[in-house]
């Protein structure tokens, strides 16, 4: 059985590499293909033979395949050769990454309600809002070339200079943006509603206003205004890029800075 598991994470890896150098017909079904195995891969690395696990790489693999989903999505109607260039090795590298690191076994905290679904979808959140935010940065340099030349990104005719040309017009990439701030914001919306009934069943309150909670329903608020402000007053562009950047700032407080703050002032471990 382990072999087995062995070669599909393998050749889902394989998948994404072949697509990465195939014309983009072609590429379509090779990643359909990767997704198919790599969501095999992802179900055994959380919930396997040996029940629960959880750890940085399988949230980095799901990740990844949610980056690889949302350029299969839009290539199937635009040429986005220059992202999946990007995008399918990170993935292809990702895939056998919880067979190195497969994580804590969280198999004796599975009785505690919803303490998985929480903890497992809080942390997919924050890597598909981190992947939103590295995406507004390429999208941030794609526009200072734009309007500034190549100086912008670069000597004119250096590989960087050449990637941005590549890259999807503009308004493509804020598709791209926006799928992955909406379905980022689903996720920290289902961890919000989770954690409210996680905090009632263990703590007999539904929200402990703590720095963590504080950090995330700030965020949270940001990412919602900058969807409704999306929706009604069609914002975009740098508005759209500096509540990105923003919205994930306080993401980072909430999560890294609350582990500091536990850690290395209050020295709890």
């Amino acid at each position: 059985m382990q072999i087995l598991l062995v070669i599909v994470h393998l050749l889902a890896a394989l998948a994404y590499l072949v697509a990465w150098r195939m014309p983009a017909r072609f590429a379509a079904a090779l990643m359909l293909v990767g997704l198919a195995l790599h969501a095999g891969t992802l179900y055994a690395a959380v919930y396997g033979e040996d029940g629960w696990h959880f750890g940085f790489a399988p949230i980095l693999s799901a990740t990844l395949w949610i980056g690889v989903a949302v350029m299969w999505i839009e290539g199937l109607s635009v040429r986005v050769e220059a992202l999946r260039s990007v995008v399918l090795p990170a993935a292809a590298l990702s895939v056998p990454l919880p067979l190195l690191f497969p994580g804590l076994d969280l198999s004796a905290q599975a009785a505690r309600p919803l303490f998985l679904p929480h903890l497992l979808i809080g942390t997919l959140a924050y890597g598909v809002l981190a992947m939103a935010a590295l995406h507004a940065l390429l999208m941030t340099a794609a526009e200072r070339a734009l309007h500034g030349g190549a100086q912008a990104a670069g000597a004119r005719g250096s590989p960087f200079a050449r990637f941005l040309e590549d890259l999807p017009p503009l308004l493509v990439l804020e598709r791209i943006l926006f799928r992955f701030i909406g379905l980022g914001f689903a996720l920290l919306t289902l961890t919000a509603f989770s954690g409210v009934l996680f905090s009632e069943e263990i703590f007999g309150q539904p929200l402990r206003f703590d720095h963590k909670t504080v950090f995330s329903l700030v965020a949270w608020t940001v990412f919602a205004v900058l969807l409704a402000g999306r929706w009604l007053r069609g914002w975009r562009g740098r508005t759209a890029l500096r509540l990105t950047f923003g919205g994930f700032a306080l993401l980072l407080l909430a999560y890294v800075g609350s582990r500091l703050v536990l850690e290395v002032i209050l020295q709890r471990h």
